[in-house]
């Protein structure tokens, strides 16, 4: 993928964790597809979705056939992903562990020319700490470099459930099943994070 100067990149992005004393991890995956895909990878997310009387597609709600068929359709599309596995998790710490990969995320994000990383939406609080860990996170960029978090509902913007889609996969393969890691490998950069927790 060879970023174009003439519209801002972004990146979308999602979670998933385990918290565990013994085995815990937090994934955040970042999707970044060329501007002129978008549309495209919307609508692929929304056939994925299909009839689900749900306001998006989530990879927790999918059986195994759904989700094997979702990355596939992944795989299938023009993109890259960048992964921040962070460990370990224990109990209750799980926004600890994200603040550790998302400060890891901008950086590598960074360096592929993305300039906004958009993240669904939890809460006021927690989107604000997001914020907060980002513009700490900029610090560490050269002087002028541009980056932004912002904070869109899941239901919106099916370029999120891309996000969700290689978070859900990392995590599988994390826990034992890696049949639908082997279909996108090749499109996923993953990054090992020491969380500090």
């Amino acid at each position: 993928m060879s970023p174009s100067a003439d519209f801002v990149i972004r990146a979308f992005g999602d979670e998933s964790f385990k918290e565990s004393d013994r085995d815990g991890f937090y994934v955040l995956a970042a999707a970044v597809f060329e501007q002129a895909v978008h549309d495209e990878v919307r609508f692929a997310m929304e056939e994925l979705r299909g009839r689900r009387r749900t306001p998006k597609l989530h990879w927790n709600e999918m059986d195994r056939g759904q989700q094997e068929i979702a990355a596939k359709t992944l795989a299938g599309l023009d993109g890259f992903h960048l992964v921040a596995v962070g460990s370990p998790v224990p109990a209750r710490r799980q926004e600890r562990a994200r603040a550790g990969c998302l400060r890891r995320m901008v950086l590598e994000l960074s360096a592929f020319r993305v300039e906004t990383l958009v993240l669904e939406s939890r809460t006021a609080a927690l989107d604000a700490r997001d914020v907060g860990t980002v513009k700490g996170a900029r610090f560490a960029l050269p002087k002028g470099t541009p980056f932004r978090v912002t904070h869109q509902p899941g239901r919106d913007e099916p370029l999120l459930w891309a996000a969700d889609i290689v978070a859900g996969v990392i995590r599988a393969g994390k826990e034992g099943r890696p049949g639908c890691l082997r279909l996108i490998e090749d499109r996923v950069c993953e990054i090992a994070v020491e969380t500090d927790c």
